[in-house]
């Protein structure tokens, strides 16, 4: 059952729970929740609160109406391209920019749900979970070469990262899109579903992990850290003491399931 977390200034980023799930919710249909500074300073906020809350064990998060996000606002991207080394246009990029690595950074393992577009800062704001669920409707577009700009907020790493070096450059090179059950096959995404079931299947991948959110933090983090790869011996390292911890806790009854 949903709980209301918190409700942010804008109105534009929603928070619920369900369990120890939390579900964030890009609300700005009307423009396919593409992000201005100030909904991406909500997003930043309502991760801070999920980051803090120690019940937490996982993160989805969703776009309302027909867009999963549709980037950043045109008019940002105008307004900085005017004077781009202006003080306040700089920093209006940059708290884009924060929104997403808000996403990336968060301590609970992270799942996006897309039944539409991800574009530019968008698909950034998607490629940073740790995992994505799409149905038929979900579209990755690179997007920035159409508008004629180059990339940004590390966007080329993300897509090389996730799905190596010739997939990212057909993508965000070439400026290829990439749609539905295809981004299950490129690696983009885990899994593809229908619209009626996206919200369930995203909500009970999340749960399976969420049950026992202190594993979960830690396991998201030793997996976050071999993941940008480290030696296997460095690996064995990483995880040893966290296998440890979970062993003797497992032991004491200490499991919060």
């Amino acid at each position: 059952m949903a709980t209301d977390m918190s409700a942010m200034p804008t109105g534009r980023i929603l928070l619920e729970r369900h369990g120890a799930v939390a579900v964030i919710r890009l609300h700005a249909p009307e423009r396919r929740n593409a992000l201005d500074p100030e909904m991406a300073d909500d997003l930043v906020a309502a991760c801070g609160i999920i980051a803090r809350d120690e019940s937490c064990g996982a993160a989805v998060i969703f776009g309302s109406g027909a867009g999963f996000c549709s980037g950043a606002v045109r008019d940002v991207l105008a307004h900085a391209g005017e004077d781009p080394a202006e003080e306040g246009r700089w920093d209006d990029i940059s708290r884009i920019y924060h929104a997403f690595t808000a996403v990336g950074e968060l301590p609970v393992p992270t799942i996006a749900a897309l039944d539409g577009a991800a574009v530019g800062a968008g698909m950034n704001l998607a490629l940073a979970t740790d995992i994505r669920i799409v149905t038929a409707n979900a579209m990755f577009r690179s997007g920035f070469m159409e508008i004629g700009i180059h990339p940004g907020g590390g966007h080329l790493h993300l897509l090389e990262r996730q799905i190596g070096r010739g997939t990212a450059a057909a993508i965000g090179v070439f400026g290829a899109d990439v749609r539905g059950s295809r981004a299950v096959e490129l690696g983009l995404a885990w899994s593809c579903v229908t619209s009626a079931q996206l919200e369930e299947e995203a909500l009970s991948l999340a749960a399976r992990v969420a049950a026992d959110p202190a594993l979960a933090r830690q396991l998201v983090l030793s997996f976050r850290m071999e993941a940008s790869g480290v030696p296997w011996d460095s690996a064995r390292h990483i995880e040893r003491s966290a296998q440890m911890w979970s062993l003797r806790r497992r032991a004491k009854g200490k499991r919060s399931v």
